[in-house]
């Protein structure tokens, strides 16, 4: 039953009712996936040797002899991602975005840890000795990009799918924050697809990731609030 179904006074008493202590288990993770990803890849873009905000993504930092921390920060927030994924879709449902919303964030969980598995290459003179230039596409260098392409289009489907179901509940400044949410992603990801190795497409981008990251988990910390009303 959706965690909104729930909420309110006429509630039953759901203070040990597992399913809710699951939803907002999974919910959790949500909350805490976008701050650890970030956290994660903004320590090593300031601490590793050649690495520049300004030029660099943050998909480098998955080469080196440091290049496991990035790897093993995609594949856990990955994780996190498939979990708040499960949390969503028994938070919403039924009704509208029960199972697409759901569906479209798993996919860019997924995404998340295939870019870990299938590594970026090298370019740009990251990591030190790299030739200062596009790389040398690898067959997993292209997985990579790939992965992160269907990702990134599924997670901004998502927030319109998303903005969609709190419109139909009456909820128009969530609605309208998730809308201006996949329109800046959308923005960021063109722009880092079309003019790759800018300063402006590539800060601007950090921007937008930073920004798609803040709504997840503000949904997450929504949801999870609904569900501790709900008891």
């Amino acid at each position: 039953m959706s965690i909104y179904a729930d909420a309110g006074p006429a509630a039953t008493d759901s203070t040990c009712d597992p399913a809710i202590r699951v939803t907002k288990s999974l919910l959790g993770y949500g909350v805490i996936a976008g701050p650890f990803f970030i956290a994660v890849a903004l320590a090593q873009a300031l601490s590793r040797d050649g690495f520049d905000l300004t030029r660099h993504q943050w998909s480098l930092l998955s080469n080196g002899n440091l290049g496991w921390i990035q790897i093993t920060n995609f594949v856990m927030t990955g994780l996190m991602v498939l979990a708040f994924a499960v949390g969503l879709r028994r938070a919403l449902r039924p009704g509208a975005a029960s199972a697409w919303a759901p569906r479209l964030v798993a996919v860019y969980g997924a995404s998340l840890i295939g870019a870990g598995v299938l590594r970026a290459d090298p370019a740009m003179g990251f990591p030190v000795g790299t030739p200062d230039g596009p790389p040398v596409v690898s067959w997993h260098g292209i997985g990579h990009l790939v992965s992160g392409g269907i990702g990134f289009l599924c997670l901004i489907g998502a927030c319109f799918v998303i903005a969609r179901r709190f419109s139909r509940d009456g909820r128009r400044g969530w609605a309208a924050y998730s809308r201006v949410t996949g329109v800046v992603f959308l923005a960021g990801f063109v722009g880092i697809a079309s003019g790759a190795g800018s300063v402006a497409s590539n800060l601007a981008f950090v921007g937008a990731v930073v920004c798609v990251w803040a709504w997840l988990s503000a949904i997450a910390v929504h949801l999870y609030r609904v569900a501790v009303r709900s008891r």
